[in-house]
């Protein structure tokens, strides 16, 4: 479907901005994958004659000096993030490390066939794009930082150098609520665990198990939305196996990103002959008791059985399969400490995004957050001692701090003026549970004054994100005159 067709059609004004989304749409950019967008936006700032920089890890910075009139205005830094949240449903066959994504557009919303969407955060480096393509727009200079591998722990933030930028003030355009300005976040790391294990032979009837039809969500802004985590529910699926019959379990694995709430689950399973009547009997009540649990919050929710036949194979060995089974029931997950100061948000949480059974290990992957740097420690350590209490370890990624409030902000007043001004209604200052990379910026740039804002993005991270077409129409009106007031202020 050719969505400029359908939005020439609306005459926006943010119609460039589509234009160079569904260029970068086409381009492979998955978290981990961001050498060809990356080149991309170097070749872009070189045919326009552009200011550039690109490190070894494909952050790039792009330079625009001054419309005529603003030489002598504060430059502003505009920064968002290059790589994407991959997900797809399971009758997806699109590869997304090679494949661009398929884009239409319903109603007032842009969306992606099967997939992730990747509005998160490709519509700031859309956004970026159309203002350095053209020349009648008016504003200071313009300092374009584009990171990568946000989305799997803020990595690109906090390798890059911006030794380069001249501005102390600094629009990120990386949030999901439109007309709500962000003015603090959490920190976060992500932990990884492995656990020895050894395998058994075993004979007898061979099945699959799978947990899907689960919501997901992103593990920071939809954390506190009690939607069920399809690894912990394995876990709790194996333990009520094992209260009822002998199980031998030969492989599993559940989630793709630790900073995703993971929506299926599966496992392979040996079970003795005669047990499949009592087997089926458990996964069907097992189904309808999780049904009941989630009925608000994952409605679809599903719990599905495969005989395959008599088979041998390997299993875990019962020792084993005690410490995965242990480790999923006792694990750390969800919401852990609301915030005291703040009404309603979440001060701390941990996320179990992905599991695996490998040949040597149990491997599980979470996403640990938390504005309170010392709760984010104690999660950790809680992980660490669960992991060496059943002979494994730990290993922690990209570790960024918490963005602090800052009692006095020029950009925050001129944003909350401007949108005042535009659309009569007060804007939504607030602090979010989710990790921005303001944080970490902000130790590289001293003194930088900072807001995070953006359109209406729904459901990032899973197959059914979606971005409000005209809360983008309104978020270019909102950045251009943003950046048209700054002359003579």
């Amino acid at each position: 479907m050719d969505i400029m067709n359908e939005i020439k059609q609306r005459k926006l004004q943010s119609e460039s901005v589509f234009a160079w989304f569904e260029k970068i749409a086409s381009i492979p950019h998955g978290s981990g994958n961001t050498k060809q967008i990356s080149d991309f936006l170097v070749s872009f700032a070189k045919e326009r004659n552009l200011e550039y920089y690109q490190d070894e890890w494909n952050n790039v910075v792009m330079i625009k000096e001054a419309s005529a009139g603003y030489e002598t205005q504060e430059p502003v830094i505009l920064q968002g993030h290059m790589d994407m949240v991959c997900e797809k449903e399971s009758s997806c066959r699109k590869d997304l490390s090679k494949e661009g994504l398929s884009l239409y557009v319903e109603g007032d919303f842009l969306k992606a066939d099967k997939t992730t969407l990747g509005a998160d955060d490709g519509i700031a480096v859309a956004m970026a794009l159309a203002l350095l393509d053209a020349d009648h727009i008016a504003h200071p200079r313009l300092e374009i930082v584009v990171t990568v591998d946000e989305e799997i722990g803020l990595l690109g933030a906090a390798k890059i150098d911006l030794s380069m930028l001249r501005s102390h003030q600094m629009l990120n355009l990386d949030s999901e609520e439109w007309g709500h300005f962000l003015t603090g976040c959490a920190g976060g790391m992500s932990v990884y665990t492995n656990i020895p294990v050894e395998y058994v032979e075993r004979s007898g009837l061979k099945c699959n198990v799978k947990i899907s039809g689960l919501f997901g969500g992103h593990s920071g802004s939809e954390i506190d939305k009690e939607r069920a985590n399809a690894d912990i529910l394995l876990g709790r699926l194996f333990k009520t196996l094992t209260d009822r019959m002998e199980i031998g379990i030969a492989g599993f694995y559940g989630g793709n990103k630790d900073n995703a709430i993971p929506r299926e689950s599966s496992a392979a399973l040996f079970i003795a002959k005669g047990d499949k009547e009592a087997f089926l009997e458990t996964i069907e009540t097992f189904s309808f008791v999780l049904k009941k649990e989630y009925s608000v919050s994952d409605p679809q929710i599903s719990v599905t059985a495969e005989v395959i036949g008599e088979q041998q194979g390997e299993v875990l060995s019962v020792s084993s399969m005690a410490k995965v089974i242990f480790y999923l029931c006792t694990v750390p997950n969800g919401v852990q400490h609301m915030s005291q100061n703040m009404k309603s948000l979440v001060e701390t949480s941990l996320n179990l995004g992905i599991m695996e059974l490998k040949k040597e290990s149990f491997y599980a992957a979470a996403s640990v957050r938390s504005s309170v740097s010392t709760r984010k420690e104690q999660l950790r350590e809680k992980l660490e001692f669960l992991a060496e209490f059943l002979g494994g370890s730990v290993e922690v990624r990209g570790d960024y701090p918490a963005w602090e409030y800052r009692e006095n902000s020029v950009v925050r007043d001129k944003i909350g003026r401007v949108f005042e001004r535009l659309f009569e209604e007060a804007p939504v200052f607030e602090t979010i549970h989710a990790g921005l990379e303001c944080g970490v910026l902000s130790e590289k740039i001293k003194d930088l004054d900072c807001v995070s804002f953006g359109p209406d993005i729904f459901d990032a991270h899973t197959p059914a994100e979606k971005i409000s077409i005209s809360s983008t129409e309104k978020l270019w009106s909102l950045l251009l005159s943003f950046l048209k007031e700054r002359h003579g202020s």
